[in-house]
C-alpha cells in the first residue's frame, strides 16, 4: 500500500485540483456512477469527541474506501487542530488496502472545493461581495476557493467571537480584496454570496436578515443538533445539497424538515446542475447549498492526492 503523510498534502493538492475533484464526483453522484455508504458518526463519552466513518465508491473513477475521524474539541492543549482523519483508499478489484492518505488539509480543501463548486453553479450573475459566518480553521479556506469561482471585490464577515475576525481579515489582505467586519443584519442585506462555516447548534443567519438576490454555502452542520440557518430562511430558498438524504438527517436541512417545512422533494443534489438535468438557480432569489460532506469528496481528492505523490515520489510504499 502507498502512504501519503499530512505534511505532504499542501505541496500536492491545489484548490484548484480540488475543485475539479469534487465536481467530477457530485457530477458522478447524479449520473448514478457513484454511491456514499451510510455515515457513523457518534459521541465517544471521552474527550467531547465526536468520531465517525464516511464511505463510499466511485465506479467512473474507481476509487473506493473511507474516512475516518472526526472532531476533537479540546486538541488546543496538543497543539492540533480539531478536526482530525485519515482516508483510506482500496483495490476494488480485490478488496486489498491501496494507500492511507492524511486527511486534515484534504478535508478543509475539499471542503472549501464543495462551496466553490456551489458558488461557480449557484451564485447571481455578477456576485461581487464575499459574506463570510465564522472565522474557525476551515474559514480561510472557503475564502480562497470562492474567489476561484466567482469575482468578488469585497468581503464582510461576522464571528460570534469577534477577536478571531483577524484570520477572514488576513486571507481577505493575501487575496487583494478589502475587508470589513459587520453584523448579521448588513452581512445578509449587502452580501450576495453568503458561506456559514461554523459548529453552532442554534440559527445565526436569520431569514430576516437576507435581503436581495442571495446564495448561501451552508456548511458547518454535519451532525445531528447542529444548525446555522433559521428553517424560515430555509423554507423560503431554492434548496441544493451534495447528498439529499443526508442533508436532511444530518445536514443544515434536518431542521426544516423535522418541522415540516420542506421534504424530500424540495431538495435537490448539485450534481443534477452540474450535468445539466436541473436549471438551476433560475428565478430564484435566494438558493442554498447544504454542504454535509460526503464520503465521496474525500476519496475523490485522495485519489488524485495518491497519483500526484507517486509521480513526485512523495508516496511512501509499504507492506502490511
Amino acid at each position: 500500500m502507498w502512504v501519503v503523510p499530512e505534511k505532504e498534502i499542501a505541496g500536492l493538492m491545489t484548490p484548484e485540483a480540488a475543485f475539479e475533484a469534487v465536481e467530477a464526483v457530485f457530477a458522478a453522484m447524479a449520473r448514478g456512477d457513484a454511491s456514499n455508504f451510510p455515515v457513523v458518526r457518534e459521541a465517544i463519552g471521552y474527550e467531547d469527541a465526536l468520531y465517525g466513518f464516511k464511505g463510499g465508491f466511485d465506479r467512473a473513477a474507481l476509487n473506493l474506501g473511507l474516512k475516518a475521524g472526526g472532531y476533537w474539541p479540546n486538541n488546543q492543549k496538543h497543539g492540533i487542530i480539531n478536526h482530525q482523519s485519515t482516508v483510506f483508499l482500496f483495490d476494488p478489484d480485490t478488496g486489498r488496502v491501496a494507500a492511507a492518505v492524511g486527511g486534515n488539509l484534504l478535508t478543509a480543501l475539499r471542503t472549501a472545493a464543495a462551496s466553490a463548486v456551489s458558488i461557480r453553479h449557484l451564485a447571481p450573475k455578477d456576485a461581487r461581495v464575499l459574506g463570510m459566518i465564522g472565522a474557525g480553521h476551515q474559514s480561510a479556506f472557503q475564502m480562497r476557493a470562492a474567489v476561484q469561482a466567482a469575482d468578488f471585490t469585497s468581503v464582510i464577515g461576522w464571528n460570534p467571537h469577534p477577536q478571531m475576525l483577524t484570520r477572514l481579515a488576513d486571507t481577505a489582505a493575501e487575496l487583494g480584496l478589502p475587508f470589513e467586519a459587520v453584523d448579521l443584519g448588513r452581512l445578509g442585506a449587502e452580501a450576495d454570496v453568503i458561506i456559514s462555516i461554523t459548529s453552532a447548534f442554534e440559527p445565526l443567519l436569520m431569514d430576516a436578515h437576507v435581503k436581495g438576490p442571495t446564495h448561501i454555502a451552508a456548511m458547518g452542520t454535519d451532525t445531528r443538533g447542529k444548525q446555522e440557518l433559521d428553517p424560515a430562511l430555509v423554507r423560503r430558498a431554492r434548496l441544493f445539497t451534495d447528498e439529499v438524504a443526508q442533508s436532511l438527517s444530518i445536514g443544515e436541512f434536518q431542521h426544516a424538515a423535522a418541522q415540516n417545512m420542506i421534504s424530500t422533494s424540495d431538495v435537490t443534489a448539485i450534481g443534477q446542475v452540474i450535468i445539466g438535468n436541473h436549471r438551476g438557480r433560475d428565478d430564484a432569489q435566494i438558493t442554498i447549498f447544504d454542504g454535509t460532506g460526503v464520503g465521496l469528496q474525500d476519496l475523490a481528492v485522495a485519489g488524485a492526492v495518491v497519483e500526484r505523490a507517486k509521480e513526485q515520489g512523495k508516496a511512501v510504499e509499504v507492506e502490511i
